[in-house]
């Protein structure tokens, strides 16, 4: 044997699609992108509050494609380049969400649910596993409760029940958050790193260039404020799921930072308690983002919560072609 060593073999090209265009009801049309080979498992990324599919890293969804899956990555209505919605929302108006107070929204989580569910009747999926952040995993719960046969497995990031006593927000973003950012891209960039510093992972810090370029790249790609606030009142006029997610079978993987000062830990513990056989993964020192340094967990995560649902219908076909009474 040759003592000579040989540089590692390349990686194989993974196949990216342009952004495209799917209209998913006469109102909405969302904006999408693939990753990997169709005839991998089909997996949908959905992301949160105000946040467009960049937000999950091509890296992240370049792995996960490598890992088995067709990735689908997408802009929620109100965000990046799918459709603008119509109705304005008053400071009042959230004020009396945010109190608990009786108040309309002009969508709501199974809306957005059902704008998920029509972007995979537009790729030709019957059934997906889903993972969701933040509000996305709000979204991505509504699925498999709404209807639990299209969801193949649930990955549950960031994210909490809709019960108001989990999953809060740290006092200290309210008055980052209240601030008129003002006009423009830079004062936008400016925003953005104020929040980033609370809300990041103090255990897996990003350099200030990093935050910069994603608020950058956010930014021409479309904001827009009230969007952001009708998403908001989604998730604020949401209804409590812990009981309805008690009678969940979906195979559940439920991960959460000790440090997310966006969502607590708290949100990710009660999703965890409520849905029957749910895994949960608390990682010290994360924040409410997606740092590089566990990309490795989350693709291990996604692909054994998937293989989850790949045994479980093994073994519902032994038990179907088993002749022993």
């Amino acid at each position: 044997m040759s003592g000579a060593s040989h540089p590692p073999s390349p990686r194989p090209e993974v196949a990216v699609s342009d952004e495209l265009l799917a209209p998913v009801s006469p109102e909405v049309e969302l904006c999408y992108q693939t990753f990997g080979d169709p005839e991998g498992d089909p997996l949908l990324l959905v992301m949160g509050l105000g946040g467009p599919m960049t937000w999950w890293p091509r890296e992240l969804c370049v792995l996960l494609a490598e890992a088995g899956f067709h990735v689908v990555r997408y802009d929620n209505r109100d965000t990046g380049r799918s459709s603008r919605m119509a109705g304005r929302v008053t400071t009042a108006r959230l004020a009396r969400a945010f109190l608990g107070m009786p108040t309309t929204a002009p969508y709501s989580m199974g809306d957005l649910a059902g704008d998920a569910f029509g972007l995979m009747d537009h790729l030709g999926w019957s059934s997906a596993h889903v993972a969701g952040i933040s509000m996305g995993g709000m979204i991505a719960q509504t699925m498999a409760l709404a209807e639990p046969a299209r969801v193949r497995s649930l990955t549950s990031i960031m994210s909490t029940t809709g019960r108001r006593a989990v999953g809060w927000q740290s006092p200290a973003l309210l008055p980052t958050l209240a601030t008129p950012r003002g006009p423009g891209k830079e004062a936008y960039i400016r925003r953005s790193l104020r929040v980033w510093r609370i809300i990041g992972s103090p255990g897996f810090p990003q350099e200030e260039a990093e935050l910069r370029q994603r608020a950058g790249e956010t930014w021409e790609r479309g904001i827009d404020e009230a969007g952001v606030l009708r998403q908001m009142m989604a998730v604020l006029t949401q209804p409590d799921r812990t009981r309805a997610l008690r009678g969940l079978s979906v195979p559940t993987h439920v991960m959460h930072g000790l440090a997310d000062r966006m969502v607590h830990s708290s949100g990710g513990r009660a999703t965890a308690a409520a849905i029957p056989g749910a895994r949960l993964t608390l990682v010290p020192g994360w924040g409410h983002d997606l740092p590089v340094p566990l990309f490795p967990t989350f693709v291990r995560a996604i692909r054994t919560n998937a293989d989850r649902t790949n045994a479980d219908r093994t073994d519902a076909r032994e038990r179907r072609t088993d002749p022993r009474p």
